[in-house]
């Protein structure tokens, strides 16, 4: 059998199918029948703007011919786009197969809306014949612009920023939890300082706290000007009213965004490309965790609790693969890579307008779901791992090297202090333990042997790998700051 035929129909996208129970939030705010229900809201309240004006123009219609409406029409009209469901969708898809044109059909569902209310609403009531104010003065993008805006808005708070949230609070526990944990420092791959597990997990937290404060200061931005930005049809038509004036009140009181006041036919994008920005940022510093964690893993750093039923090799039984932090730094390659052409392709546009943003915005679902997607691996991955503090104390006790640098440091002070014996401590530390391997007596001799005032040397001598973290610990409490 042709898969195509298949109903119902098989998804494309992973998004949508292997994965659809991760993503599936986003489709409330991103898909096409969210934007299209978005579209409703939005045509809807401009109509409600128009009959029964703001208190700057003392709540008058704009519109000569058109009444107030009463609570019931207005809670007819909101209920249009409320009502949205399988059938209207189909309504509108119906719509939409003739008019080639998805903003038209929204248009010519709302008039369908308007039909009904013969008989839905008291007799006498005006909605019937107000279809001719529907898209009253609009270019399709004064809808498109706010639909898509407060759609973004909604998928970033509504699903984005409390996935990212929940693994930066899961990062901060284990922080604060590990906080004097030591383990051994690999710069360049090599063994060094020696830190906390709980420090650098709140180098994470510290990282992605800041990025997260941007993206939840995001400006969204919102334009109602016409077909170039002019607010041309509306000076004509209805001349002696602040249009200008009315589209600040539209966006800023009714749709909630920041109004844009200079457009061309196009609202500029370039909201969108900073908030694509910061979340591809967010995703890179996941990235960086991924990858460190799995290298942790290899290690022997962190140890993975088991799946009960899972496989984790098809022919090596014993094996517990790190998929999930694979899976999340798979998916974040693929949403990053994808948020940063939509940052570069929407702040193009040719002259007053092209379409080429109206197709790449209906990707903005699919590049957060990859972002999402990632999210959910990568907070079941740091729930299911714990340290492995037998590894761990082994690197540490097999690494005394790394004690170079405190006695390198404190030879240096007694130079400086007059005590003889310590010109270069760099070299002469260099000297004993570069590329050698060291023991604790090698350290011990080394230390008797310098001329070293009673506290430096005692204080020294009690120097191990496992208690040379510094301030480790009390760098942790700064992770949320």
């Amino acid at each position: 059998m042709n898969l195509t035929e298949i109903s119902p129909a098989i998804a494309l996208s992973p998004l949508d199918g292997r994965y659809r129970r991760q993503t599936h939030p986003l489709v409330e705010f991103l898909s096409e029948p969210a934007l299209n229900r978005e579209r409703m809201r939005v045509e809807v309240e401009w109509m409600i703007l128009l009959a029964n004006g703001y208190k700057g123009n003392g709540n008058r219609p704009l519109v000569t011919g058109v009444h107030p409406l009463t609570d019931v029409e207005k809670r007819f009209l909101r209920d249009i786009p409320e009502g949205f469901d399988e059938a209207a969708i189909a309504r509108h898809a119906a719509h939409e197969a003739v008019t080639h044109h998805d903003v038209k059909a929204v248009e010519y569902s709302i008039d369908d809306a308007l039909e009904a209310a013969r008989s839905a609403l008291p007799e006498g009531s005006q909605l019937p014949r107000l279809t001719t104010l529907v898209h009253f003065a609009c270019t399709s993008e004064d809808i498109n612009n706010l639909s898509t805006a407060r759609c973004v808005r909604n998928a970033v708070e509504n699903v984005w920023l409390p996935k990212v949230q929940a693994i930066v609070d899961e990062l901060d526990e284990k922080a604060h939890l590990y906080r004097a944990r030591p383990m051994l420092s690999l710069t360049h791959g090599q063994p060094a300082t020696p830190t906390t597990l709980g420090k650098e997990l709140a180098v994470y937290v510290h990282r992605l706290d800041r990025q997260l404060r941007r993206v939840r200061a995001q400006e969204y931005l919102g334009k109602l000007n016409g077909a170039t930005g002019t607010f041309g049809a509306h000076m004509a038509a209805v001349p002696q009213v602040d249009w200008i004036d009315v589209s600040r009140v539209f966006v800023t009181e009714r749709m909630g965004l920041t109004w844009n006041p200079l457009t061309t036919q196009i609202e500029s994008h370039d909201w969108q490309a900073e908030l694509y920005g910061a979340i591809s940022h967010v995703n890179r510093i996941l990235h960086n965790l991924a990858v460190d964690v799995w290298m942790y893993i290899s290690r022997g750093v962190f140890a993975q609790e088991a799946v009960k039923g899972a496989t984790g090799s098809s022919t090596m039984p014993h094996k517990i693969n790190p998929i999930r932090f694979e899976n999340a730094e798979a998916n974040l390659e693929l949403s990053c890579a994808m948020l940063d052409s939509l940052s570069a392709t929407l702040v193009e546009s040719r002259w007053q307008r092209d379409l080429t943003d109206s197709t790449t915005q209906r990707n903005i679902g699919s590049a957060m779901g990859y972002s999402v997607l990632a999210m959910d691996n990568l907070d079941a991955g740091l729930r299911s791992i714990h340290p492995n503090e037998a590894v761990m104390d082994r690197e540490l006790d097999d690494n005394w090297e790394v004690l170079g640098e405190p006695i390198q440091t404190a030879m240096r002070a007694a130079e400086l202090a007059g005590r003889t014996g310590m010109e270069h401590p760099y070299e002469q530390v260099k000297e004993l333990m570069r590329g050698r391997a060291i023991s604790q007596e090698d350290v011990e001799r080394f230390i008797d042997s310098l001329d070293f005032d009673d506290e430096t040397a005692e204080r020294l001598r009690r120097l191990t790998p496992a208690s040379y973290t510094g301030c480790a610990d009390k760098l942790v409490d700064f992770d949320r700051q």
